[in-house]
């Protein structure tokens, strides 16, 4: 874990700099009215949200109201409460070995991240020893067909996939059945970055979760929503959107390497109180880790 917070560390300099120097700039000097105002300002240009924000400067104002404070001192406090916000959701993902294949549903808008987040959590899964197939149910591109499929080499997984145009519910359907009669613990099942707001591309979404729900009324087991960091506040009306959509279950933050708005974490988790299963740092088969909020809460306020 720690050559994942070393890159979590510096994957978040850009965000921390934001908070950080921010603080810095306050100085040493009491937790007053002004400061406090100061603090929210901050805390929302850092994506952290209004409410989050405000309820988190309330927590300083009932705890340590005209304290003449440092500016680590001040991000330790920062971080402390960060921390409080994430932990409830800082949830690994359990896959329940009673029902196999599990099957995962991974979706999200285009250019997120998502058909690397799942070649990168097949990778996991093989090293834990369970025996995974892929489904390239985003046919819309030939380009994801082919990169599950590397993927999929690299992490030596069967992959189903069928030509660019094919029907993304028929993949589905015979991965699950090409899983089952492979005995395979996982089935992840990429799907197309389906912009929130195309009508007409949710409802293809809908037509493969009533296919593959033929086969097996119970799945998905999970549907995982993938978030690309780097477009802030957007996020929340993804999350919402695939929440009513896909049932989502859980979240995947990723780029989080290279953005200054790495605050948006907490202002999901804060909405939502959707389970934070993995985030992700950059391109490398490694570079996606269970998710822990006190290393995040810290990298996040540039704390060492």
């Amino acid at each position: 874990m720690s050559g994942f917070w070393q890159r979590l560390k510096s994957g978040l300099t850009r965000s921390a700099s934001k908070l950080g120097d921010g603080i810095a700039n306050i100085g040493r000097r009491k937790l007053d009215a002004g400061t406090l105002e100061s603090l929210e300002d901050l805390l929302i240009e850092s994506d952290l949200g209004l409410e989050t924000s405000a309820n988190i400067v309330e927590a300083l104002r009932r705890t340590r109201h005209d304290a003449e404070l440092s500016a680590d001192e001040i991000k330790t406090l920062l971080a402390a409460e960060v921390t409080k916000v994430l932990s409830p959701v800082a949830k690994p993902l359990d896959i329940d070995a009673a029902k196999k294949p599990f099957v995962l549903l991974v979706v999200g808008v285009n250019g997120s991240g998502k058909t690397t987040t799942i070649g990168k959590m097949a990778a996991r899964f093989t090293r834990e020893g369970k025996k995974v197939v892929l489904a390239a149910a985003d046919t819309f591109r030939a380009a994801a067909i082919e990169q599950l499929g590397k993927w999929g080499e690299r992490a030596g997984t069967t992959v189903v996939a069928h030509k660019q145009g094919a029907d993304p519910a028929g993949v589905a359907f015979e991965a699950i059945e090409r899983a089952r009669t492979e005995n395979a613990d996982i089935l992840l099942i990429d799907t197309a970055g389906r912009l929130q707001n195309k009508t007409a591309l949710m409802d293809e979404l809908e037509k493969i979760l009533r296919v593959i729900r033929k086969l097996d009324p119970g799945a998905p087991h999970a549907a995982l929503l993938v978030l690309d960091a780097t477009v802030g506040q957007n996020a929340l009306s993804q999350a919402e959107a695939f929440a009513r959509t896909a049932g989502i279950t859980g979240l995947v933050m990723t780029k989080l390497d290279g953005t200054a708005k790495g605050g948006i974490l907490v202002a999901l988790a804060a909405k939502f109180a959707l389970p934070i299963h993995f985030i992700g740092v950059g391109e490398g088969v490694d570079d996606l880790s269970p998710f822990e909020p006190g290393e995040f809460a810290r990298a996040l306020v540039g704390l060492e």
